[in-house]
Order: structure tokens, then sequence, then C-alpha cells
């Protein structure tokens, strides 16, 4: 084929590159959590669902995550270039340039900060904190073996934040979701970061499986996931949660015994069941037990 060939269909697949560079669709993990959290606020605010409020946590969640993928994409480019599993990916292929990339990073970041404006003061004071983690995330590989803490740190702030969307005000039964949410995703990425362990022990990148192994990476993972679940009891029981959201809870505790059946450490073929299935019914499910449950209980659309 052509240079010139090629070159025609080329613009009309940028944003879609763009799109499978950040990942969109794994949005699916953090917004229901973040939906949860405004959702509950709303109800003991004023039992009425906002509908104009709900639609920029939305933009600014996706704005911020969009951010976060994009930045660690650029950031780790060459790491990924020398890794087997991540050498497709866009950013090494040159599919997607690294000047669209910190273009759409930094249009991304400016929705979520415009979003962040339009909540209340407080939201677009504390945006910056937001950003933060999302930055050092990937260069957390670099210099410690906890990565995967960091990114815990990143997604507890989404429910935080949904919270004082809706309110305005610091909520502690707010952070019982958001480290629910964050233990729940630092442990389903040790699951992931088992996949490249030979990769990071042969290129210097840290992880808790490449320094620890995967049967421990494993390990720790169900710790995580332990927690996580009584995390999501406290924060049921402290918001008065009804019986829809504790159906919820039974269906989220069988999914992560699955997940964990599921991967073994001489065995990882099904991981990314676990890691993309499992935990993307997981957020959708107990959010739509919840939202049963606080509909049940009086709030209004």
């Amino acid at each position: 084929m052509s240079a010139s060939a090629a070159a025609v269909p080329q613009p009309r697949s940028k944003p879609r590159a763009f799109l499978r560079l950040v990942m969109i669709e794994h949005s699916v993990f953090a917004l229901p959590f973040a939906y949860i959290a405004a959702l509950t606020a709303m109800y003991e605010a004023d039992g009425s669902i906002h509908w104009g409020t709900l639609l920029l946590v939305t933009v600014a969640m996706v704005g911020l995550r969009t951010f976060a993928m994009a930045a660690n994409r650029i950031i780790d480019r060459e790491i990924d270039a020398r890794n087997p599993r991540t050498a497709g990916r866009e950013l090494v292929t040159g599919a997607v340039s690294v000047r669209s990339a910190w273009t759409g990073a930094i249009v991304a970041v400016v929705v979520f900060l415009g979003a962040a404006a339009l909540l209340n003061p407080l939201c677009l004071a504390l945006a910056p904190v937001a950003v933060v983690p999302m930055v050092v995330y990937p260069y957390g590989k670099r210099f410690t073996n906890f990565p995967h803490a960091i990114l815990g740190v990143a997604q507890a702030m989404g429910p935080i934040g949904a919270w004082l969307a809706v309110t305005g005000d610091w909520s502690w039964d707010a952070v019982i979701l958001g480290l629910a949410v964050g233990i729940w995703i630092g442990g389903f990425d040790l699951i992931f970061a088992c996949q490249d362990v030979q990769a990071d022990r042969a290129h210097g990148v840290k992880s808790f499986p490449a320094r620890f192994g995967i049967p421990a990476a494993l390990w720790g993972a169900r710790v995580c996931h332990v927690v996580t679940t009584g995390m999501l009891v406290w924060f049921g029981a402290a918001t008065g949660a009804g019986i829809l959201y504790w159906i919820g809870m039974a269906v989220v505790a069988v999914a992560f015994v699955y997940e964990h059946r599921v991967v073994r450490p001489h065995d990882l073929s099904r991981l990314n069941r676990a890691f993309f299935s499992v935990n993307g019914f997981i957020g959708i499910a107990l959010f739509a037990c919840a939202l049963l449950d606080l509909l049940v209980r009086g709030l209004t659309p």
C-alpha cells in the first residue's frame, strides 16, 4: 500500500485511536462508585436526584480519568515498548503521536477543572489535589515496589469528590467508600501486574509481583478484597442501607470469590476475565442494587 493511500483514513481514525489509548471503556470501574456516593449524598440532603450535578460528576470523572490514562501512556511509552504485552500500544506503534496524546490529556484536564468549577468552590479548590496522584502513579514503578498503592489513592478520590460535588461538605461516609474503591482497585492491579513479572524484572520496572513473586501478589489481592468487602459493609451500615444494598453486597462477595478462583500462580490464562469482566461486573452490580435501594427508600428522580 502506498504512503498516500495509507494516509487517507488516518484523520478519521485519530479520535478512535486516542479513545483506545485511554481505554475509555474502563470508566466502568470507577464511575459506578462515584454515582453511589453522589446519589447517597442526594438522598441524605433532600431526597431528590439532581441530574445537572450528576452530569457534571460524570464529566469530571471521565475527564480526570482520560487525563490520567493519557499521562500514564505518555510517561510509560518507553517501558511499554520493551514489554511484549504492551508493545502494540498506540504511542509505541505511532497510531497516536506524543503531541496528540498531550493535546488530549490537556483538553481532558481542562474539562475536569471546568466541571469542578461548575460544581462548587470546594471541588475547584481540591481539583489540583486529585490530579497529582494521577501523574505520580506512572512514575511510581520507577522508585517503589508499591505503585499499586498510589493507584489506590488516586482512585479513592472519586467517591469522595462525588460526595463533595453534591454537598460541598466533607463526609467520612464518603471516605469509607473511597477507601473501599481504592483498596479494591489496588488489589486487582496486583493481579493485573502478575502478567508482567518477567518483563518488569528484565527491565528494572518495580512492582509488588516483580519484587515478591506472583503467589505473594495474589495473596495480597485477596487481603485487599477482603478489606474492600469490609469497607463496603461499613459504608452500608453507616448510611443506613436497606435490603437491596445488602443483596448487592452478597453478589459482590461471590464475584470476589470467583475472581480469586480463576487466577492461579501458575495459570494466568484467565487473568483478563478476572480483571475486566469480573471487576466491571462488581461495580455495575453494586451500583444497580444501591440505586434500587435508594429509590425504594424514597430517593426521587
